[in-house]
This record gives structure tokens, sequence and C-alpha cells, in this order.
């Protein structure tokens, strides 16, 4: 089912290696958990104690279960971020890449209430729709529970062998030489049970194409993904569980046809190298594991997890090719190990107030190590010799965080509810800052079927610690891969106030519409961006930031026949430069400290929309993303140029917009005495629409990459075990 929730208000729109503790509220008597209906109603209350513990009263939720996954063009063949490209104010971007509310990244990923560790992962997907019962997007002016990433909060339910025993066995592919077999199970015996699942995949368009062929030049990838959730329900009031998660990707970087290095540039002996024989790969590793004991007994609540998150990207280089095209040919490689504690409670003091307050604990290591191939130069960027020289730079760096809050969930009239509170938070890495930030949301049911909400949130964000690299630019003066800019200041904490209105509108019980509103203000904005030839995202500052824009959405459920449409509008904007400044030139740096620019990533209009209808056995669906164009540098007329020296403005032209449009149908086949098998036929963008996502011009913009072409899939799954 979808569910949109806004401001506390809710309703139905429509049908390796972590540790994790939890806890959540229930009020209940002793349960005998000698029968499964026992366990499983036992579980399922732990899970909404669990819910109580996490407050969405005040922020504006979006919830898509597994259901409407299903339906989708792909079904749960769909890759994670394509769910999350089909909510409010989501905008599309390269290397699988979205972008929530104007914000580069900023999202906070949580698996059954726990916060994952942030990683290092450029292409590759560490969720997986197959394992996921529901998910959902939280954004808007935060409760105090939600800190440290902000943007969003990316929150996922899990499957689990009680409510969803059995399984299913699957084949999916298609275009690009696609080929997907999976297997989802789950199941267990007495008060232990269990969900797992694993695929792999191998297609010849592993990234997007740089060109907009349909058979881009060295484009294939490998992946494997698991998953394993493993729950014990010790009594009626306390469960152990623990899930581990692991995704591994190997990534060709595609090519161009036909280019020539431009730099002038001889590396022994060769001057000339065609495009299309470049061969530059990429590794990336993540696992994660969490185990959580959870409490809920009466009016208390509490979850308690542990959890570790390793993650690592290594990329290989084209020799010579890399030197030839960009003067450095660099092996790099970076790795993350993070550890964290969380515990949060909720107490039910009476009817009226619900008190929650909670702990955060994390330490993560970083590992930086890179190895350049360079030709050293004289003082006007001329190579002394075509012999490269090898540059070695390694660092590592450890962070910790802090984190605490308490707040107060107040009903003080019957319509009227009001949840303030207070965060702090603290981390030293690179550099060190610490905020106590207030929180205020005030939720307001004018009318059996209005809800009028609005709130305010003061936010800090560390900069992404497992991106910030321990470069020497000293290291590499005098050779072709100097740095654009002496100064190399490391990136900062963003601090912003963050103001949130809105009203919901129940039209029907079928057809609900909602819109909202926001305005962010920012002090070191924090922005990401490709610098170089490793396709590994940089962290930076803008001094000023601000971002505003508004929402609509519309969700209607009849029968058969489900809908839904989102259309956003935003703007974000930043000015001058802060931090890691060597990887902008002069000319950048100037007009930026003196303008508000558009952020690269900035689509000033965006919407996604869908609708399904299942007759009999057969479901028929369709969605669509339109995009009004992320941001390109605007190129002056020739002899032009800006006060700085500049031949175009930093990201001052959006490209052309642009509609994608899928469609599947599925048809289930039941088979007396051996379950169902499920075919289907999906077509990703039926209209075959060309369109770019980048240019490859833009503030941090590395190559330029397109949108997938026409492609018909088809796929196969058969029942295993009973299901639910």
């Amino acid at each position: 089912m979808f569910q949109l929730s806004l401001r506390g208000a809710s309703f139905n729109v429509a049908a390796p290696l972590v540790l994790i503790l939890t806890s959540s509220y229930a009020i209940a008597e002793p349960t005998d958990t000698s029968s499964l209906a026992d366990i499983v109603v036992t579980s399922q209350r732990l899970d909404e104690g669990r819910s109580h513990i996490q407050t969405q009263t005040g922020a504006s939720t979006y919830t898509v279960d597994a259901a409407v996954i299903a339906a989708m063009p792909g079904g749960q063949n769909t890759p994670f971020n394509q769910v999350v490209l089909q909510m409010p104010e989501v905008a599309q971007d390269s290397f699988g890449q979205y972008h929530i509310r104007g914000e580069h990244n900023g999202l906070q990923y949580r698996v059954n209430g726990v916060i994952l560790p942030e990683g290092i992962s450029v292409f590759g997907q560490s969720q997986d729709a197959r394992f996921v019962s529901s998910v959902s997007l939280i954004t808007g002016a935060l409760p105090a529970e939600f800190g440290l990433r902000t943007a969003g909060i990316i929150d996922i339910t899990t499957k689990n062998g009680l409510t969803a025993p059995g399984g299913a066995v699957s084949i999916y592919g298609g275009s690009h030489s696609t080929v997907e077999p999976a297997l989802t199970y789950g199941g267990g015996a007495g008060t232990f049970s269990y969900f797992v699942t694993g695929d792999f995949l191998r297609n010849d368009l592993g990234i997007e194409s740089p060109d907009g062929s349909s058979t881009p030049i060295h484009d294939q990838t490998t992946q494997y993904h698991g998953f394993g959730y493993f729950e014990d329900i010790l009594d009626s009031a306390n469960r152990i569980s623990l899930m581990m998660g692991s995704a591994v990707g190997k990534y060709q970087i595609p090519n161009l046809y036909g280019v020539e290095p431009s730099l002038g540039y001889t590396v022994n002996g060769i001057s000339t190298y065609p495009s299309q024989n470049l061969n530059e790969n990429q590794r990336e590793v993540t696992q994660f594991g969490a185990l959580s004991w959870l409490y809920s007994e009466g009016a208390i609540d509490v979850q308690t997890s542990v959890v570790a998150r390793y993650s690592s990207l290594t990329f290989v280089p084209d020799f010579p090719g890399d030197l030839l095209f960009t003067g450095v040919a660099q092996n790099a490689f970076k790795q993350n190990v993070a550890y964290a504690a969380q515990s949060d409670a909720a107490y039910h003091l009476n009817e009226d107030n619900i008190i929650r307050a909670g702990l955060f604990v994390q330490t993560d290591h970083a590992i930086s190590n890179t190895s350049s191939a360079v030709l050293l130069t004289d003082n006007a960027g001329v190579p002394l010799s075509d012999v490269p020289t090898t540059l070695i730079d390694n660092g590592g760096k450890t962070e910790w965080i802090y984190s605490a809050y308490l707040q107060d969930e107040w009903k003080i009239i019957p319509t009227v509810t009001i949840n303030y509170g207070l965060r702090f938070d603290r981390f030293t890495a690179y550099t060190s800052d610490n905020q106590t930030s207030p929180r205020v949301n005030v939720v307001w049911q004018a009318l059996p079927g209005t809800t009028v909400h609005s709130g305010y949130s003061r936010y800090m964000s560390p900069p992404p610690f497992e991106l910030v690299g321990s470069t020497d630019i000293a290291l590499f003066t005098k050779t072709t891969n100097a740095p654009a800019s002496p100064q190399a200041t490391s990136p900062l904490a963003e601090k912003a106030n963050y103001y949130d209105l809105g009203v919901q509108q129940k039209i029907t019980p079928e057809f609900t519409l909602g819109i909202d509103s926001y305005y962010k203000q920012s002090v070191n904005l924090i922005d990401e961006g490709q610098f170089g030839a490793p396709i590994i995202l940089t962290p930076f500052n803008y001094r000023y930031g601000k971002q505003y824009g508004g929402e609509f959405t519309a969700n209607y459920t009849a029968g058969a026949l489900t809908a839904y449409l989102n259309f956003a509008a935003q703007s974000a904007k930043g000015k001058n430069i802060q931090s890691a400044q060597f990887n902008f030139a002069r000319e950048e740096l100037g007009y930026i400290a003196n303008n508000y620019i558009h952020l690269d990533h900035e689509q000033q209009k965006s919407a996604s929309g869908g609708v399904s209808y299942l007759w009999r056995d057969t479901r028929f669906s369709a969605d669509f993303l339109f995009g009004s164009g992320l941001r390109a540098s605007l190129p002056l007329p020739a002899g032009e140029t800006t006060p700085y020296g500049g031949t175009s403005i930093p990201n001052g032209t959006s490209l052309p917009t642009y509609t994608q449009v899928n469609t599947g149908m599925t048809h289930i086949f039941h088979l007396s005495g051996a379950g169902t098998l499920t075919a289907r036929f999906d077509v990703v963008n039926i209209f075959d629409k060309e369109y770019q996502i980048r240019n490859g011009t833009g503030v941090g913009v590395g190559a330029p990459q397109y949108g997938p072409r026409r492609g018909f899939f088809v796929g196969l799954s058969k029942s295993l075990g009973s299901t639910k």
C-alpha cells in the first residue's frame, strides 16, 4: 500500500555483518508463545511497539509497501533507487544517485529502526527491494530523534519469516544482456524465525551511457546482493534480532567512441590513444550487520542496537590512457569501517504525553590510499620528460560522533498536537564541531479530513567523513596533476534553519491531496562533486546556502485501480566555496565567491506518477519520471569572459526536460498443489526517449551520462512454501 503521512495524520492510498538491538511499546498480557498464531501476534505487537519509539509527528512521510513495489514495472527486480524516485520531490542523477529537496546527499538510512552508518558507494545499491516490507521517505522539519543527515530519512521495515512465510525463486532478464536470478525465503520454528534473500545481476549497462547509445562501450557489471533477518521472541515483552547484508559490485567505466587526447602529452613515446580502448574499472563492497534487543512492556518501549558496517571502493585506471587524457593515472582505494551503538526509548506519561529520548555513538576509521602516475613539469606546466613518475599519497583518520535527544509529543487539545524537543550532536574528525538544536512541530486537525502542519528545526550535519580524502596537494605541484588552487581547507559541518508548512486534504475515502512547502537557510552548505578520473565523490562547502520549494501529491485508490501523482518545484543555491578549493579553477572560485549560483543537482521541476490495475490474475501497470533537467555550465559568447576570467557561468543553465515512461504486465498462474508461477513483461522507456542526465559540465560534474534507452525485460517467479 501507499501511505502518505503529513505531520501526524496518515491515510492509506493503495493496496557482511551488522548487529541490531531493538525495543518497543505494547501493553499486553503475558502471551503463550507455544502456538504459531500467538507467536505471530506477539511479533506484530512488538513491531508496533518499535514503531511507537520513532515519532513522525511534524514530518512529511510517504510510504510504499511490498505490494506496491511488486505492482511497479519490474516489480521486486526494480533497483532500490528507482523505488525512491517515485516519491515526492526526488530528482534523478547519474550513477544511480538521487537528490531530495535540493540536497546533494544528506540521507540517513534506517532499517527496522536502526541507523546504518554511512558507507563508501557510488554506483552500488546496498539496499534491495526484495527484502522491503515497507519503505518510507521522511522529510521536512524533523523531530529531535532525527539528526546528522536530515535531507531525508529512508526508513525501511524488512520482511520476516512470521508475517511473510515461504518465498520464491525467480529469473529476470532481457535488454543489455541482463540476467538476474534471485531467491527469497522466510520461515521459522517455534519462537525463532528468519527471512533471507539473495540475487546475482549481470548486464552491459552497469553505468549510464556517456553518449546516449543503447549499447555503450565497456559497460559491463556483475553484482551480488544478500540479506538475512533472524529473530527470536524471548517472551511477550522481549525479542532479539540479527540482520546481515552484503553488496559487491564490479563495474567497467563506459567509454566514448572516437575521441583522442587533447592535452598534448606524450607518455613513453605514446601520444595517441582512442577513447574506446580505455579500460577503467571500479569495485565496491558493502557489508553491514546489526544485533538488536527489543523490550516493550506497559508504558515503556526501549530499543538498543549495536551496528557495524564495512565498505570499500577500488578504482583501477587505464595506463597510459588516463594519463594522456587527464594528466594522471590514479589507482585509488578507500575503506571505511564503522561501529555504532544506538538506544531509543519512549515513555507514555499519560494519554496526552509521550516522552522520547535517545543516545547514539559512532566511531569509524577511514583509509584513503592513492598511487598516481604523472609527468613532471616546469613552472609553465610543460612536461620535462615523457617518462611518468609515481606519487604515493596515503592517509587515514578516525571519526567520533556523539548524539543525544529529548522530546515531548503533547496533545494540548484533541485537535492540536505539538512535538518539541532538543538534540545535541558533536563530532571530531578532520574538523570538529557541536550544536544543540531546538525542534518544534505543530499538527492541527482543522476538519475531519483536513490536517495542517508547521514546523521549525535547527540542523547540524557533519561532512561525510568516509568521502573526505587526505590529499597532499603540495605533492602534485609541478606535475600534470597540479592543483587548480593552492587552498585545501577541510570540509566543515553544515548548520541550518529549516521551516516547513503544509496541508493534507482527504477529498473522499479514495482520493487524497497534499501540498507542502519548505525553506532552508544554511551556513557551510555541504555539496559533493567528482574531481578527476576516479569515480569517487568529494565533499566541499558553500559558505552560504538557501533552498526552498513546494510539493503537490495526489493519491487515488478504488478497488483494483490505484494511481498517484507527485509534482515539485524547487530552488537551491550556494555562494562562496569554503573547502576543498584545490579542486576548482581560480576563475570559478572568484565568480562563486561573489555570486549565488544554482547547485549542480538542482532540478527546478520534477514529477513522478503511476497507475496500476488488477484484472483477475493479470496486472497492468505504468509509471513515469519527469525532470526539467539538472544544471550545466552556461558558455559565454565568443570573446566574452566573467570579471574573474571564466568563459562560462558555473551551473548557469539547465539541461533539457525529459519524460521517461515505463510499463509492465504480470499474470499469476495457479498450479494445482504446486503454488503459483508469475510471469512478467516490462518495457523501460517505452517511447525510447533519449535524454541527458549530465552533459559533463558544471561544478563538480564528471563525464556526461544519459538515461536508459528502451529496454524489454521478461521474468518468471515460482513460489516456494506457504505465502501470505
